[in-house]
């Protein structure tokens, strides 16, 4: 898998503005992929980050990169486990959510809703995103935006921004690695 790609689809989540990341990534070949997932994690897991694959189709892995302790307090809010509650999601913690997720996914070809609290979205967005079933937004940018429009649109301008610096950086031959912001 192109490190680009990661970069490209990631930078925030690199960075430590966001949670979590999902993207696609070409895999015709699974074994080399798994070797090639392991090798990346070995530079992510020390840094509090994770690259996960949570769903394989013929000719692509939809992955999810995530910051491991930003994703606990993510789902430990109030808001955030009423959500998954009512969706019956193992509130014990954030790894077996995951996972589940993964297998909500696998089982169908629409994305669960509550897929927003696993990429840093604003719980009050998902949970009116869920109520209002994704109409009636004031904004739609990196998510579909209900409640603090100010707010997001400053976010997804830093997101932006983000990913702009991280592309250049990279391009100009800054090693993944090194791009990595580690959890403090």
């Amino acid at each position: 898998m192109p490190e680009e790609i990661i970069v490209d689809q990631c930078s925030p989540t690199m960075a430590g503005l966001k949670t979590g990341n999902l993207f696609t990534a070409p895999a015709e070949d699974r074994e080399s992929f798994t070797r090639e997932l392991r090798e990346i994690n070995k530079l992510l897991v020390p840094k509090g980050l994770r690259l996960l694959p949570l769903k394989y189709t013929e000719k692509y892995i939809l992955l999810y990169m995530y910051r491991i302790g930003d994703l606990e307090k993510d789902l430990n809010t109030e808001e955030a486990r009423s959500i998954l509650s009512a969706r019956a999601y193992p509130l014990s913690n954030a790894d077996l959510c995951v996972v589940e997720l993964s297998k909500r996914l696998r089982k169908s070809s629409d994305f669960p809703h509550e897929i927003g609290l696993f990429l840093g979205y604003p719980p009050e967005d998902v949970k009116a995103f869920i109520k209002n079933k994704g109409k009636g937004e004031k904004f739609t940018g990196t998510w579909k935006v209900y409640c603090n429009e100010e707010s997001a649109r400053c976010t997804f301008d830093r997101y932006k921004r983000c990913k702009g610096a991280y592309l250049e950086a990279y391009r100009q031959n800054r090693s993944i690695d090194r791009l990595i912001v580690s959890c403090s």
